[in-house]
């Protein structure tokens, strides 16, 4: 089996284990369940919880150590975090964008207003879902630590971080450092929570999660580099939204500031610092390494 068809065959999978967690549509409050469904089914790579799946089999030792059930509630979660934000980002007081994933952005289907409790939802039914690994877990120690780490990433300090100077900065003069803490947090975060909760529930010692989470950090930033180029030569028809949709909203990138040839330079650099640190880590490595080096030549 081609790299390419295990990543196809492990992405089904991940879907199977979404899908068991999304709410059911029911109730006076069914339309705001009918929009997180329809943003949680709108596909996408679901690179997070795939991520998160892979390091907990690297340090549990792969799909026969076991306990991977207590890793499948925080697979969930993190794709309700990730769905909430691009809900959100979506919005006309944000990036105003129509078309994600090649459909209707959540608030063309639902509406304004619906689509921001949609994204309100997904953010707090994610903790709920994480909630769940307690049940099914042995060291409930863990799963705390995991969901503490959870919300620190898509938190003030994570993810809704970088997002505030992004929004704050649009229009603006954006310097090196304030950018890379941009990339650092609004992408990096949720990539480096997947990876250290597979990590921490796989049996990783405090050393080796520190290493997943720096890895993680060069994927983060090599994949928003690539897609601040995807802006800007994709094709729309191939990677489902609009592009040059960062110089419609006055946004400095890594192409903006560097250039396309320095950009592209850097993601092959990072993607290389990620994997010299997954050599450094027990286990096999193949399907993560071809996972990275898939990213980093995506067209979509």
């Amino acid at each position: 089996m081609s790299s390419r068809e295990q990543l196809e065959q492990y992405t089904g999978e991940v879907e199977a284990v979404i899908e068991r967690y999304l709410p059911r549509k029911a109730g006076y409050q069914r339309t705001v369940l009918e929009a997180m469904n329809y943003s949680m089914k709108a596909g996408g790579k679901r690179l997070r919880p795939l991520f998160m799946r892979e390091v907990y089999r690297l340090f549990a030792g792969g799909p026969e150590g076991g306990g991977e059930a207590a890793v499948e509630p925080f697979m969930a979660a993190i794709e309700m975090i990730h769905t909430f934000s691009l809900v959100h980002d979506d919005l006309p007081c944000m990036d105003n964008d129509t078309l994600r994933r090649g459909m209707d952005t959540t608030w063309v289907k639902y509406g304004y207003d619906m689509a921001v409790l949609a994204g309100d939802a997904l953010a707090i039914y994610a903790f709920e879902t994480a909630a769940k690994a307690f049940s099914v877990s042995d060291r409930p120690d863990l799963v705390g630590q995991c969901m503490g780490l959870l919300a620190e990433k898509s938190g003030i300090s994570g993810m809704i971080g970088g997002q505030t100077a992004d929004v704050e900065l649009t229009g603006k003069e954006v310097s090196p450092e304030k950018l890379d803490f941009i990339y650092r947090l609004k992408t990096g975060a949720l990539l480096e929570v997947s990876m250290m909760i597979g990590a921490i529930l796989g049996g990783a010692d405090r050393e080796q999660v520190k290493a997943v989470e720096k890895m993680a950090s060069c994927v983060g930033k090599a994949f928003q580099i690539q897609d601040d180029i995807l802006d800007v030569v994709g094709d729309a028809r191939v990677i489902g939204k609009p592009v040059l949709s960062d110089e419609k909203n006055e946004k400095t990138t890594y192409v903006t500031l560097y250039g396309m040839e320095a950009a592209r330079k850097a993601v092959m650099e990072l993607s290389k610092e990620a994997e010299e640190i997954l050599e450094s880590l027990p286990g096999d490595h193949e399907f993560l390494s071809c996972l990275i080096d898939i990213l980093i030549t995506r067209v979509k």
